[in-house]
C-alpha cells in the first residue's frame, strides 16, 4: 500500500467522526427504525447510515482495498481468502446501548494486513473521545478538549492479587467472574460497547475485560491493535491468538483483553473452550 499507515490513520479518524456524527443525529432525535438480522441481533437505521458513510469514504480513500463490514452480507471465504489486506468495520458497536438510550457506543474501523490488525480507530460520538493506533506507532486518545494522550496499559503486580475488571452493564457478573481465580480481589468498572471496554484496558482504567458471548471479528479488529500498541493483548479464552479472515464464520470465540502482555495470565484466569466455527 502506497499510503503510509500514519497518513492513512488521519483520514480514517475523519471518516469515523463523520459516521459518528450521523449516528448522533439519530440518537439525539430518538427517531430511528429497529430491525432484527437473520441471527436475531438488533440493527437500526443508524447502523445502516453510518455503514454507508464509512464504506463510501473508504472506497474513495483506498479504492483497491476490499471492505468487510458487519452490515454487509454474502462475503464467502473462498473470495475473502485472496485478500492480503482489507478494511474491517463495525459502523455502530453497541447497538443495544444505542437503542436503550445509553451513550456507550462507537464506530470501529480497522485495517487488516496478512490476517492481523495494523491500524485501528474507535470513535465514541457522545463523548467525542477518539482512540487510534498503527503498528509500531503507539496508541493514542484525543478527547473533546483536543487533548491527546499516549495510552499505556497497566503493568500488573501479581503479588497484589487485585484487578479492575471492565464489565457490561447488563451481563450477569458471575458469568465472567467464574473464570477468574478466587485468589484475586476484583474491582469493577461498567460500560457498554465491546470496543470501549477494550479501550478502558488500553488507557489503564481497567486491567482486564473478559468477553463471554458471541461477537464478530469487527468487534475486535480495531481494539486489538490499540490494546497491543498500549502494551496489552487480546487473546481467546484458551489463550490462543484471535484469527481474522481465516474461517467461513466471522464469529469470535470468547476472548480476553488483558493489560500486561508480559504477564502469565494463566495464573489468574481459568481457560475455557468457546469455539464458534
Amino acid at each position: 500500500m502506497e499510503t503510509s499507515l500514519d497518513k492513512l490513520v488521519e483520514e480514517v479518524k475523519l471518516i469515523a467522526v463523520k459516521a459518528g456524527g450521523a449516528i448522533l443525529e439519530y440518537f439525539d432525535d430518538g427517531d430511528f427504525e429497529q430491525f432484527n438480522k437473520s441471527d436475531q441481533s438488533p440493527v437500526t437505521s443508524a447502523d445502516y447510515a453510518a455503514n454507508d458513510i464509512v464504506l463510501s469514504c473508504l472506497q474513495s480513500l483506498t479504492p483497491n482495498i476490499p471492505i468487510m463490514s458487519e452490515e454487509v452480507e454474502g462475503l464467502v471465504l473462498s473470495d475473502r481468502v485472496k485478500w492480503s489486506e482489507y478494511w474491517l468495520v463495525d459502523p455502530l458497536d453497541g447497538t443495544q446501548e444505542f437503542v436503550a438510550g445509553r451513550p456507550d457506543f462507537a464506530v470501529n474501523i480497522a485495517l487488516i494486513q496478512n490476517n492481523k490488525p495494523v491500524l485501528g480507530v474507535i470513535y465514541a460520538p457522545v463523548t467525542e473521545d477518539i482512540y487510534w493506533a498503527v503498528k509500531e506507532g503507539g496508541a493514542f486518545k484525543k478527547n473533546r478538549q483536543e487533548q491527546v494522550t499516549k495510552l499505556a496499559a497497566n503493568k500488573i503486580d501479581v503479588n497484589k492479587h487485585s484487578l479492575t475488571l471492565a464489565i457490561s452493564r447488563v451481563q450477569k457478573l458471575d458469568s465472567i467472574t467464574k473464570y477468574i481465580s478466587d485468589s484475586v480481589d476484583l474491582g469493577f468498572i461498567s460500560l457498554g460497547s465491546c470496543a470501549l471496554k477494550s479501550c478502558l484496558v488500553a488507557e489503564g482504567k481497567a486491567d482486564l475485560y473478559i468477553r463471554v458471548g458471541p461477537t464478530g471479528e469487527w468487534d475486535t479488529g480495531a481494539p486489538q491493535i490499540i490494546v497491543e500498541e498500549a502494551g496489552g493483548c487480546i487473546i481467546d479464552s484458551e489463550f490462543v491468538p484471535l484469527t481474522y479472515n481465516q474461517r467461513e464464520s466471522f464469529l469470535n470465540p470468547d476472548f480476553i483483553v488483558a493489560a500486561d502482555n508480559n504477564l502469565d495470565w494463566t495464573t489468574m484466569i481459568i481457560p475455557h473452550g468457546s469455539r464458534r466455527d
